[in-house]
């Protein structure tokens, strides 16, 4: 096969390298992390597609041998989970190691998994002609959640491998779970049906933690009283331990339907039984920063806040990569110290001096830098300015629609309303 052949097959390949992924560096990193702590889990169903993931992120990093590494480790896992030596699921790795070893100058190799994906296509053909194996939908779906590309798709390519390969238990849930997810976030018509599929999807699947989160929140929604049921929940501390998802979204259940101090008092007993886990830590500490930041109407116990700066710095070392957000927060937190406050406007001039490289990244320090210099130091003629700030990086986010509602909403109670006018009338569309 000569060298223009290979190029075209293998960009005619479904894996990770052909998806047009967002493979910013920040973006990479911050999902590595997420990768590590997934991994931990017990029992994880989607733990190839977890090193499928993974090793594409080290790929894209730079890092060859441990993408190879991993791309191993996900077709030995995904082997292991099917109980097979080889099928349809290893279509979208193979097709990834086809790429490495291309890049890597290694083109017999690549040639030979391009050899086992064909030969895999034929053997297992899709039982829906004119569309993707069953495989392929729900990798290709698993994956682009986590880069929030677009989650009608997500919803889609879920209930497409669910309609087409019924027994496998763990597409339906992620079916119904992304159907829940993206009607909360309005991305899709509401489901007249959605609690009776949520119903049934756990009648199916009644040991997943965060399908009976979501269930028991969608019963709230049409009015239900749920707190008896998600206090049980909260009984079997080991669950709550090897579900990241789930217990993220238990806390948030307690916060919305009882009360964000139970949830830090969940939350803290949790880590008391697992001290070593890193994303119960955050957890915990994302807990108390609501109870502090967003939901103190008057000055909380220095001791509380104490802890929860205690926590967010140990963060900064745990999650290095996601340390922007991480040292806002701490500096929103240390704002409401009642001996630290100092170090608030320290830390965020600290940052401002060393932008980040990353429009969104830039767009959300400006952004947060406004809301603290509204609300914590009542200084509204510099607020309205880093709201300008954020809102003219054309980066289309809910952070810029959040500086740009507050600027319409401030405009005509402000000295500075023509300025802001103008501002707003000559602002540029933000990009896709």
């Amino acid at each position: 096969m000569s060298a223009a052949q290979s190029q075209t097959t293998l960009e005619s390949l479904q894996c990770h390298l052909t998806w047009d992924l967002d493979l910013k560096r920040p973006k990479l990193l911050r999902l590595r992390d997420k990768m590590e702590d997934f991994s931990t889990e017990e029992g994880n169903r989607w733990l190839g597609h977890i090193y499928n993931l993974w090793g594409f992120i080290q790929y894209k990093l730079g890092l060859n041998e441990e993408a190879k590494s991993l791309f191993q480790k996900a077709a030995e896992t995904l082997n292991k989970l099917r109980k097979a030596d080889e099928g349809p699921w290893l279509v979208v790795n193979y097709g990834n190691l086809a790429w490495l070893h291309h890049h890597l100058g290694d083109q017999a190799e690549s040639q030979a998994y391009l050899s086992k994906v064909d030969a895999l296509m034929k053997k297992y053909p899709s039982p829906s002609q004119g569309e993707f194996h069953p495989e392929i939908y729900a990798e290709k779906a698993w994956t682009l959640m986590f880069f929030r590309e677009d989650m009608k798709l997500v919803v889609e390519y879920f209930e497409k491998a669910a309609r087409m390969q019924p027994d496998m238990v763990e597409w339906n849930t992620s079916y119904v779970i992304w159907l829940k997810n993206a009607q909360n976030s309005r991305d899709t018509k509401q489901d007249p049906d959605l609690l009776e599929k949520m119903r049934r999807a756990k009648e199916q699947d009644p040991e997943n933690l965060y399908l009976a989160v979501l269930y028991l929140e969608q019963r709230a929604d049409e009015g239900e009283n749920i707190k008896d049921e998600v206090r049980e929940l909260a009984r079997n501390l080991r669950s709550l331990c090897c579900s990241y998802s789930g217990m993220w979204a238990l806390l948030n259940l307690y916060k919305n339907h009882i009360s964000v101090d139970e949830a830090i008092d969940l939350a803290e007993k949790v880590l008391r039984e697992h001290p070593d886990v890193r994303y119960l830590k955050k957890c915990v500490a994302l807990c108390y920063r609501r109870r502090i930041i967003y939901l103190s109407r008057s000055c909380p116990e220095q001791s509380t806040v104490d802890r929860a700066i205690a926590l967010h710095e140990e963060l900064l070392s745990l999650y290095p990569h996601s340390s922007l957000r991480r040292e806002i927060d701490l500096a929103f937190l240390y704002a409401k110290s009642h001996h630290s406050k100092a170090k608030a406007e320290q830390i965020f001039q600290k940052l401002l001096k060393n932008e980040p490289a990353e429009p969104a990244d830039k767009q959300m320090l400006y952004n947060q830098y406004a809301h603290y210099l509204y609300f914590d130091q009542k200084d509204s003629h510099r607020s309205i300015q880093y709201h300008m700030k954020a809102a003219a990086i054309p980066e289309k986010s809910f952070i810029r629609k959040n500086s740009i509602r507050i600027l319409e909403e401030t405009k005509n109670r402000s000295k500075m309303c023509r300025e802001i006018e103008k501002f707003l009338r000559n602002l540029p569309e933000p990009r896709q």
